[in-house]
């Protein structure tokens, strides 16, 4: 299963030989690894060098320990990008301009790829969180309208069945979810802004019911124009 590793950068070796057993099925997500001793015998190495292989596997999010249990492969890497990306981000001092390009190419693609994917099961959710929405809406609880909005959109994510993006779309999503609520505040200052959200959403939905990709881009585009012309213009 594991081969001896005879190198200078020990605990490296070991990280390679896990991640290329991920990569070629031999671990699969949510599988338990061997205690630190079988590793260190099976691999020739260390305890110590097993056991800074773990750790810097788990600080990366790819492993996680389950105390009284063991070691496992994660099951969900939802956000173990997470620290990485917000660092990037503080790093290099993104503007405002390069968050909201981020969240329209990803919310566009998630939506034509849930025109095609969507299940009829969640076509019934996303019916059920318009409805919600369109009640909220008109009750003037912009509390509960922020948070059913947010979930209209990653629900869609959800839906294109791309694990890839829904997991970039929850690493930033402390990002994204500051984001949907101040955008919506600045967007609402019009009130006029209200009814045209709503119908924006109801395009969407529609779209994405008729299992139309075309029409689901064209309508969260002109959707994600309208929140990034709120917020950039208040920022």
């Amino acid at each position: 299963m594991f081969s001896p590793i005879k190198s200078t950068k020990v605990y490296e070796q070991v990280i390679h030989q896990i991640q290329s057993m991920i990569a070629n099925g031999d671990l699969k997500s949510g599988d338990k690894l061997p205690s630190e001793r079988q590793l260190a015998e099976e691999l020739g190495v260390s305890r110590t060098s097993v056991r800074e292989a773990l750790r810097a596997l788990q600080i990366i999010g790819l492993i996680e320990v389950r105390q009284g249990d063991g070691n496992f492969i994660k099951e969900s890497f939802d956000t173990c990008l997470f620290e990485p990306l917000s660092v990037m981000f503080m790093l290099h001092q993104s503007k405002p301009q390069e968050i909201v390009d981020l969240r329209r190419i990803i919310e566009v693609e998630t939506a034509t790829l849930a025109a095609k994917r969507i299940t009829d099961e969640e076509i019934e959710e996303l019916r059920g969180i318009i409805q919600e929405l369109t009640i909220l809406s008109e009750a003037e609880d912009e509390k509960n309208s922020v948070k059913v909005d947010k979930e209209f959109h990653y629900k869609i994510a959800r839906a294109s069945k791309n694990m890839i993006l829904l997991n970039i779309l929850n690493v930033i999503s402390a990002l994204m979810d500051s984001f949907i609520e101040d955008a919506r505040g600045m967007i609402l200052v019009n009130q006029k802004n209200k009814s045209i959200l709503i119908k924006q959403h109801q395009k969407i939905f529609y779209a994405i019911e008729k299992r139309d990709p075309k029409e689901a881009a064209e309508a969260m585009g002109v959707h994600m124009d309208l929140i990034i012309e709120g917020y950039l213009n208040h920022v």
